[in-house]
């Protein structure tokens, strides 16, 4: 298993999580800064530049996922990662990619409050050898704080188990932290376990329509960004059967009459993805009493709305919003797209 250590950047993660290793049996310290510290030695400098954060580049992400597990196979037991995560698709995907791998994530937030955190930042100790880098350091911590009130505000609260370490020693917040995790005060996440596919898959999505048109979209708690209700097409399972199960599945929602077929778009396989073929069909408009019943799996979604198709091209990742651009047209023309990657073929 995992224990994510999680705070702003001054919160005192990394101290904490050396003291967490000498208290909880046959754990291992992993610190993700490692792998953005060889990502210059692995990128070209081109493509470094476009970025502002390690974490926004998707390879540093998936070598996250891909380490830990390597090195939980290699040396079993608990593995402490020191990390701020803010944004929550980020956190999605790499909790949602490690719960794929079978590995149980405990999330821990070391919240001080907000001055005693800007003193630690004041009196943080740097590299001798960064040109600056008294100055580069603290104001990077500085810039940060406010996307940390943010991400409190809108959803870290309520993921992770909340420590105050504004009156704790490093070592008296591991001490919090090992007992929570070894008692079942601090829970692993409850996240779906989507197994990786290991081929190219078939998957169905239903779009269901309000009484103002919009399209319903729901928000999963296992990988980033919204999606369609709808998921996997099981062996030996018709695609627009899938659909019906899923919509009940996702949503509570008994659709009576099979979906009319909207486009079957080819996904490109983009390592690590396989790819595959991807079913829309029609779900129908809701009457105002369904839209206001949808029920949601605690493990799986977190969310749902009706969104208009331009509010839908700020959720949906560009993929899935071409998908669902051309399923929208089909709808309005009364036929059914091939599409390959988006783009419609024939």
């Amino acid at each position: 298993m995992i224990v994510w250590v999680n705070g702003a950047f001054g919160a005192g993660k990394t101290t904490t999580a050396r003291e967490l290793i000498e208290l909880i049996p046959n754990s291992t310290l992993f610190d993700p800064e490692v792998i953005g510290g060889t990502l210059p030695h692995l990128l070209p400098p081109k493509h470094l530049v476009e970025v502002g954060d390690f974490q926004d580049l998707p390879i540093w992400r998936r070598l996250v996922i891909d380490t830990a597990a390597g090195l939980l196979a290699e040396l079993g037991g608990v593995l402490v990662v020191p990390m701020t995560l803010l944004r929550q698709e980020y956190r999605d995907e790499i909790f949602g990619g490690l719960a794929a791998r079978r590995i149980p994530v405990h999330h821990v937030l070391l919240a001080p409050a907000e001055t005693i955190l800007r003193e630690r930042i004041a009196t943080r100790e740097t590299p001798p050898d960064l040109p600056d880098g008294e100055i580069r350091v603290r104001q990077w911590s500085y810039d940060h704080i406010e996307p940390y009130r943010a991400a409190l505000a809108a959803w870290l609260t309520a993921d992770a188990h909340l420590v105050d370490t504004s009156d704790l020693t490093p070592y008296e917040s591991a001490v919090r932290i090992a007992e929570g995790v070894r008692t079942g005060g601090v829970p692993a996440c409850d996240i779906v376990q989507t197994p990786e596919p290991t081929a190219e898959t078939l998957a169905a999505g239903v779009l269901l329509f309000d009484e103002r048109d919009r399209v319903l979209l729901v928000d999963p708690t296992y990988k980033a960004g919204w999606e369609f209700p709808g998921g996997v097409v099981e062996p030996g399972e018709a695609p627009a059967r899938a659909g019906l199960r899923e919509v009940a599945e996702e949503t509570g929602i008994q659709l009576d009459a099979v979906p009319r077929l909207l486009v079957v778009d080819w996904e490109r396989p983009v390592p690590p993805r396989y790819g595959g073929l991807r079913f829309l069909f029609d779900g129908g408009r809701l009457a105002a009493a369904d839209a206001g019943r949808v029920v949601l799996p605690g493990p799986e979604l977190r969310g749902w709305r009706f969104v208009t198709e331009q509010e839908a091209a700020d959720l949906l990742p560009p993929v899935r919003y071409e998908r669902l651009r051309w399923a929208l047209r089909a709808r309005e023309r009364g036929a059914a797209l091939y599409l390959e990657a988006g783009v419609p073929v024939g």
